[in-house]
């Protein structure tokens, strides 16, 4: 069985790493960190599953996810994350994983998640599935914003300039400012301060 790891810690790639060691014995990891390996690795063999960090440098995890999809690659993905599942969980199932689990989860968590997505069916955690239940059919105002603008306000949100975010992800800083004021009209603020709040309030960073 053959496992890649996608993530920008090694301290994080390595604990994973040991832990499916434990648990299948005769498995083979790669460990990558960044999306440029991901699709490197990708186009080298085939992989049973595939740990896929939210946020990496440049691509995040829901932008290579969906270029993954897109390229027809078919193989399981979980989506690992420091991020709230609330906030992130259902944009990584729309976008074409198997599922979606916190790094902070338990290790019997993670495994139970991965024999899940192994078998072919999606996971979501117990505690999410509730929530869920009980605000269906409500939307967040962030849930309008597309994968990219997310992305921005995460980094804005983290306390990044314009022309930072343009270099880390490799745009232009007039498209960069394009995003945030379309992200300021769609949450209906005014500046990178409540952005910050906004983000912070709602777990995002």
């Amino acid at each position: 069985m053959k496992f890649l790891i996608a993530d920008d810690h090694a301290i994080v790639r390595k604990g994973l790493a040991e832990m499916l060691l434990e648990e299948f014995p005769d498995c083979e990891i790669t460990e990558v960190a960044n999306g440029t390996e991901v699709f490197h690795q990708l186009s080298n063999q085939i992989w049973d599953i595939i740990l896929l960090d939210i946020s990496m440098p440049g691509r995040n995890g829901i932008e290579i996810l969906k270029q993954i999809r897109t390229s027809g690659i078919n193989a399981p993905i979980l989506m690992i994350s420091t991020h709230s599942e609330e906030q992130y969980a259902l944009r990584a199932i729309r976008g074409g994983a198997s599922g979606f689990i916190n790094k902070e989860s338990a290790t019997e968590e993670f495994l139970t998640a991965i024999r899940k997505v192994l078998s072919g069916r999606k996971y979501i955690s117990a505690s999410l599935t509730e929530k869920l239940a009980e605000t269906f059919g409500e939307k967040t105002d962030h849930e309008q914003l597309s994968d990219r603008e997310m992305q921005v306000l995460q980094l804005i949100g983290s306390g990044k300039t314009v022309s930072e975010i343009a270099l880390e992800i490799s745009l232009s800083v007039n498209t960069i400012s394009t995003y945030r004021t379309r992200i300021l009209e769609k949450l209906k603020l005014n500046n990178n301060a409540e952005l910050t709040r906004y983000a912070i309030e709602r777990k995002l960073i």
